[in-house]
């Protein structure tokens, strides 16, 4: 039998790579196709890997806490399957220019090739456990083995993950931004630089009153998310009162056919979706991505959910080709991510590829919010609590006032590439929708 490597799968096109939190099964154990054998944490949701084929797993190359990329192989099984052995590790010789042509850097007749020798971590004294990730990051950046030990973990254990040795080297290894940022005097015309920012932590006091709480895995993720969104795009933000009275009239006389129907619970969400659905049409701009400085407008309309978990976290799962689909499949869609998510039950693939995302504060009464942008998205809605209130009604015999049901919407965009005009045009059109529902509608 061969020994045949099982590689990480594909979790998403966003998704590059994935945390082993735990193995479910041992060195010499038997397994069965699509048997679970890892469980995986990526920054977007939490799964299982089943095994490809049947065989015994002869070996973990990677241990609980370890990163390991997409594609990457993270265990040995013995199989009967003809796939190629994996006995040792292939080493392909560089390939170097020679007057425009290929050639080997075996050629010394040719050419001499002197290689760069990068220091090698020595092993830790302390015996702290460090991925193969963070040491080819180390490796990479010239950090040695003593250094390394000074960097602080937010992992397991305290283990330093990707993100805190990514920091650490970003900083410049010493609490300090790497490249000062030059200013043009217009006075003098020189460059005039103003020298290394200090990130510095705000100090916190602790009484004896107070209960620490670490924060979970997910939590750091959501944390991480939010403050490299802000870092990365000027927010702005867009606020509109609907009178969303026929929207609610509409659900209130055909709710129960419409469970009876489709056997599915009709929502105020997809009902706002579909308006947010049918402005994206007509504004594109909002469903896009930048790129340095190129923006892209996305082709397909996937809107993103924020749901919040039991556990008090945050999830977007993302309806995929929202435009094509009437209000009875994001009906069903918006139930099913709900469901699943409040479960713990969705794959990768549902929480990735979003071009727009939407969340849904009035599920906690709160009447409006500003919030951040998911990124690579550059636009996001906050929908506000859907509250009865007097309001002015325009009629043929003169204004009148009337008990109607109001919400706010609370539009976030990325001030690069959104300007003011687009992102509030956009929850305006938004809010026309809603107001000209049709309360005739069939369902």
């Amino acid at each position: 039998m061969a020994k045949t490597e099982v590689t990480m799968p594909k979790l998403g096109e966003s998704v590059m790579e994935a945390t082993i939190t735990n193995w479910l099964v041992e060195e010499g154990d038997t397994i069965a196709m699509d048997q679970p054998i890892v469980e995986i944490a990526t920054d977007k949701v939490d799964s299982e890997v089943p095994s490809p084929f049947s065989g015994v797993l002869v070996k973990k190359i990677f241990a609980k806490g370890d990163v390991v990329k997409i594609g990457e192989a993270f265990a040995l099984i013995e199989s009967e399957v003809g796939a190629a052995k994996v006995d040792a590790p292939v080493v392909k010789t560089p390939e170097v220019k020679i007057n425009g042509t290929n050639g080997s850097a075996s050629q010394k007749e040719l050419v001499t090739v002197t290689e760069v020798q990068k220091p090698v971590l020595s092993k830790s004294d302390s015996n702290r456990f460090y991925s193969p990730l963070v040491k080819t990051i180390a490796t990479k950046e010239n950090i040695s083995m003593e250094e390394l030990e000074t960097i602080s973990g937010s992992g397991l254990d305290g283990r330093v993950t990707k993100q805190d040795i990514l920091a650490y080297v970003e900083t410049g290894k010493n609490g300090y931004v790497k490249t000062a940022i030059p200013l043009e005097s217009s006075i003098s015309n020189k460059k005039v630089n103003t020298g290394p920012v200090v990130h510095q932590k705000p100090a916190v006091s602790i009484s004896g009153n107070d209960t620490i709480v670490e924060m979970d895995r997910m939590r750091k993720l959501i944390a991480s998310h939010m403050v490299m969104s802000k870092h990365t795009a000027p927010h702005v933000t867009s606020f509109v009162e609907a009178d969303v009275t026929n929207v609610v009239r509409w659900r209130d006389k055909v709710k129960g056919e419409f469970e009876k129907k489709y056997g599915e619970k009709l929502t105020y969400t997809p009902m706002l979706i579909e308006a947010v659905v049918q402005a994206i049409k007509e504004f594109p701009g909002v469903n896009a991505s930048v790129d340095g400085d190129n923006i892209i407008i996305k082709g397909r309309i996937n809107i993103g959910m924020a749901a919040a978990l039991p556990s008090g976290n945050l999830i977007v799962p993302v309806i995929k080709n929202a435009d094509q689909m009437n209000l009875f499949g994001l009906t069903k869609a918006v139930n099913d991510l709900a469901d699943r998510a409040k479960r713990g039950k969705l794959v990768p693939d549902e929480i990735a590829d979003g071009t727009y995302t939407v969340s849904n504060v009035g599920t906690f009464g709160n009447v409006m919010g500003t919030p951040i942008i998911n990124q690579p998205q550059v636009a996001i809605l906050a929908l506000g609590a859907i509250r009865k209130r007097p309001a002015v009604i325009e009629t043929d015999d003169g204004d009148v006032i009337a008990i109607r049901n109001m919400m706010f919407l609370s539009h976030s965009y990325d001030h690069r590439v959104v300007d003011g005009a687009l992102g509030g045009r956009f929850v305006k059109r938004v809010a026309d929708l809603l107001e000209s529902f049709d309360v005739n509608r069939p369902i």
